[in-house]
């Protein structure tokens, strides 16, 4: 390790694999129980083969499950002996996981410090506050200036995702009954968003079809986002391949983003969102 304050983050990030690289990420995997089988996210399954047993296996719905402070604990250790002084660690938002207090616990057995910084949020959302405070450091800022980066992105986060069911969100407990059924009987796709400021999931503008779902994601996000700064940029995906390469594409040709990145979603993520949801994350500045 060349650096003296790592970065921890969980496997909620969806980093681009060559940016953790980049920037040495270090990350601590959720867990996605599945039948008999305990399976950590990102590590003993991928995206691509989680997506594509949900499409399979389409009854037998997979739970979610934090890491224990043992976990970000082991990953402390590995980092300070290979020369970390100090360790800035961000986390999915506490309002949608118990994973930071896993993190502040492991924190407490350790003499060195570590700075925890919740992101309100999940998925690229908190990865781009991982990369904000990975630039930082990379300017030679401290661990005060990482902090300060991430937090000063997340005030300018928009994050919004196109469902294609309500199914998951329902058998994961993020939705009541009514709504689900209200949402069967009409065909809907359903359209949430990240609050920021609270850390929650909110309702967004559902759609009859999935062309209008994408169409009113793509139209809700840049009526949210300050178009006239540099645009940083993610279209995310529950292994939609080729929407999101489209997707891609129309945000590339119609405002030039400074950063455009394209990544799948971590299973973790796509036990309560499902197959082909997509989504758009970002900010500008």
């Amino acid at each position: 390790m060349t650096n003296s304050i790592a970065i921890v983050t969980d496997s909620t990030n969806d980093l681009p694999l060559a940016l953790r690289q980049q920037y040495d990420v270090h990350v601590v995997p959720l867990y996605i129980l599945w039948g008999n089988e305990t399976l950590r996210d990102g590590v003993d399954v991928l995206p691509e083969d989680f997506y594509a047993r949900m499409q399979r296996e389409p009854e037998a719905r997979p739970k979610t499950s934090l890491p224990t402070p043992g976990d970000f604990l082991k990953v402390f250790e590995e980092v300070l002996a290979h020369g970390a002084k100090e360790i800035v660690t961000l986390t999915i938002s506490s309002a949608m996981s118990g994973t930071i207090e896993a993190a502040r616990q492991a924190a407490e057995m350790i003499s060195a410090p570590v700075h925890l910084v919740d992101s309100r949020s999940n998925s690229m959302s908190l990865g781009w506050q991982i990369l904000a405070a990975a630039r930082a450091r990379e300017q030679g800022g401290d661990a005060a200036a990482m902090v300060a980066a991430a937090e000063t992105v997340r005030q300018s986060l928009v994050y919004i995702i196109a469902l294609d069911t309500l199914d998951y969100l329902f058998a994961g407990g993020r939705i009541g009954g009514a709504i689900s059924f209200l949402g069967q009987v009409l065909k809907i796709k359903p359209q949430i968003s990240v609050n920021h400021q609270t850390g929650k999931v909110e309702a967004g503008e559902p759609a009859r079809t999935r062309a209008r779902a994408i169409e009113t994601l793509y139209r809700n996000f840049f009526k949210r986002i300050d178009t006239s700064l540099p645009l940083h940029i993610a279209v995310l995906h529950n292994a939609a391949f080729e929407e999101a390469e489209a997707l891609a594409q129309r945000v590339q040709q119609e405002f030039s983003p400074a950063e455009l990145l394209t990544s799948i979603v971590s299973p973790v993520l796509g036990v309560h969102t499902g197959p082909r949801a997509i989504a758009l994350c970002g900010y500008a500045g």
